[in-house]
């Protein structure tokens, strides 16, 4: 009976291994590579897969997976013999599990070194300032490099992204002064334009205010000539309003005699002033004077009246 129950134990023990060797369960995005007697046999698919135990065996397991890798940080020299400290990240995936099984020993080694290998050759071909610009063109170098070579490692690179360039101290002391600098140039001709600008706004508003002043001088002096002209044509009417009334008045009766009284008066007021200027008495020489003065001045009236 003891011999019968141990014999039954090694069997049920054996099924057990049997089982466990024979039945796999391949994940999704996943691919297994089953070697039969030490050579490749077939790729195991996603799901519940059996093999052959002892006979058959599960020698590479791969990820189909897109896969983050970093790239260690390195030193660089650049065109213009500058170092630079350089880290990224390679984006990669497995596309064919036998070429990535019997392709390269380590596939991840091998696309690790080969981005270090492009990278310092794409830096070594730029210089210091264009490093920091051109991002977008080593990244694609890099990828366009790896890519060519990993073809044969079963493996597509899909993307690299630089982290980080650092270049030694020095160099970024100099960076940070020449930033300032040019900081610092840009504000003094900011700066320069404003007073510019403002002198600008100046001229201009001084020009416009002469032009306005000038032009209301010329409006005023423009006024001032019509006020005076239409001073004189008023005067002028009035005077010979006065005159055509005057002699309107001499043609009615009566109106010389008005006109002899009235010449008569102002010629001896004219002798009455000078008289009052001086000690001396002035008087005229010939008193007909004064009758024939009349005698003229009604002859230029009585011809206006013709």
């Amino acid at each position: 009976m003891e011999i019968g129950s141990f014999l039954a134990f090694v069997v049920l023990v054996a099924a057990v291994i049997f089982v466990f060797k024979s039945v796999y369960q391949v994940p999704q995005q996943s691919a297994f590579v089953v070697e039969r007697l030490g050579k490749y046999d077939h790729i195991m698919q996603p799901g519940l897969t059996f093999v052959m135990p002892f006979i058959e065996r599960v020698a590479y397991r791969h990820s189909l997976k897109e896969v983050p890798l970093d790239v260690p940080s390195q030193i660089c020299i650049t065109k213009d013999n500058t170092q630079l400290q350089v880290d990224g990240v390679l984006y990669f995936q497995v596309t064919d599990p036998y070429a990535a099984s019997y392709g390269s020993s380590n596939y991840v080694a091998a696309i690790t070194q080969l981005a270090q290998t492009s990278l310092r050759s794409v830096i070594g071909k730029m210089e210091l300032d264009k490093t920091f610009e051109g991002r977008d063109d080593i990244n694609r170098h890099v990828i366009e490099a790896i890519d060519a070579a990993a073809l044969g490692w079963g493996v597509k690179v899909l993307r690299y992204e630089i982290k980080d360039l650092t270049p030694p101290k020095e160099i970024l002391h100099a960076m940070q002064a020449q930033i300032t600098a040019e900081r610092e140039k840009r504000a003094l001709i900011a700066a320069s334009e404003g007073r510019k600008q403002e002198q600008i706004n100046i001229a201009t508003g001084e020009r416009e205010a002469q032009i306005q002043k000038s032009e209301g001088e010329m409006q005023a002096a423009i006024n001032r000539a019509q006020g005076q002209a239409s001073a004189i044509l008023a005067i002028a009417e009035a005077s010979a309003e006065a005159i055509r009334k005057t002699a309107a008045a001499i043609r009615e009766p009566g109106g010389e005699a008005a006109v002899n009284l009235k010449v008569a008066e102002q010629y001896v007021g004219a002798f009455s002033n000078l008289a009052r200027t001086t000690n001396a008495m002035i008087i005229p020489s010939n008193m007909a004077d004064i009758s024939s003065l009349i005698a003229t001045a009604m002859t230029v009236v009585k011809q206006e009246k013709r």
